[in-house]
């Protein structure tokens, strides 16, 4: 997609972070945006912010855990706009807790946000992609849908699920060779509530009630910066975007060391393990 001026995009989770960032970015460009997230006054500040730019803008509180949900919004999007050609999936949140202490409901909480809410966003939305023939859909991973971490294991499984349903649905297009690409995303760390409003199981030597802000103290790319590489990858229309050095250098750490780098993991674990223990006695 050479420009994005005059198109229309659909993207979830635009009530703060890489959505809102990606949101203000294709407005500036001129791009027209239906916008959706939970929080109704987030997305009210997105909207206020894209406005500024003279573009048309649509604004719905839609959970993407619902997919009926999903499907009405897609529907009426494409039915006011008259066409969709842009459909960002980046709505997400996190869990933090080891597998032992995973409750079910919480890991299905993330599953139907970060996994199945790009299911939905994809399958509502493609159909009007297609009657237009042309367009782009990006679903957003994460560097954790490139390497297992401990106490991380339910956000593994969304994100890695979400690479595996991208890539596939990627080939399946091109096989039909229509004009519509895809991209997977993979952030590294991006400077977002994401952590700051994670679910937190604590347990002693594993979490605590700093987990979270420890973990944003190495988030080093901004939202803004993310919007940037995202938007590139669609006009260049690459399978796969890294997002930040963090991201760059696991994935080659990944691909060179595939299974290696978990042993370095675990010793970086281990250490902090003994550290949150000391300071408990």
């Amino acid at each position: 997609m050479k420009t994005v001026k005059d198109k229309v995009a659909a993207i979830t989770g635009a009530g703060s972070g890489i959505g809102r960032a990606t949101a203000v970015l294709l407005a500036k460009r001129g791009c027209h945006l239906a916008l959706s997230d939970v929080n109704p006054q987030g997305l009210a500040e997105t909207e206020a912010k894209c406005r500024e730019h003279g573009v048309r803008v649509r604004v719905d509180r839609v959970d993407v855990a619902k997919r009926e949900e999903v499907h009405t919004w897609a529907d009426e999007v494409a039915r006011e706009f008259g066409a969709v050609h842009i459909v960002i999936n980046n709505a997400g949140v996190a869990l933090g807790a080891t597998i032992e202490d995973t409750r079910y409901e919480d890991f299905e909480w993330l599953m139907n946000i970060n996994f199945w809410g790009v299911v939905y966003g994809t399958k509502a939305f493609l159909p009007h992609l297609k009657a237009v023939d042309a367009g782009h859909i990006v679903n957003v991973s994460s560097v954790f849908g490139l390497i297992g971490v401990p106490t991380q294991a339910a956000y593994n499984s969304a994100k890695f699920a979400v690479k595996g349903f991208t890539e596939a649905l990627r080939q399946e297009l091109e096989v039909e060779g229509g004009s519509i690409g895809v991209t997977c995303v993979h952030p590294g760390g991006i400077k977002t509530n994401i952590a700051r409003n994670a679910r937190v199981t604590v347990r002693r030597g594993w979490t605590d009630e700093r987990s979270s802000s420890d973990f944003e103290k190495a988030f080093a790319t901004t939202p803004e910066r993310a919007a940037e590489d995202i938007v590139t990858a669609i006009h260049k229309n690459r399978r796969r975007q890294l997002i930040g050095g963090d991201a760059v250098l696991i994935d080659f750490m990944q691909r060179l060391l595939p299974t290696l780098y978990q042993r370095v993991l675990v010793a970086g674990m281990k250490r902090r393990r003994r550290k949150m223990m000391s300071a408990a006695t």
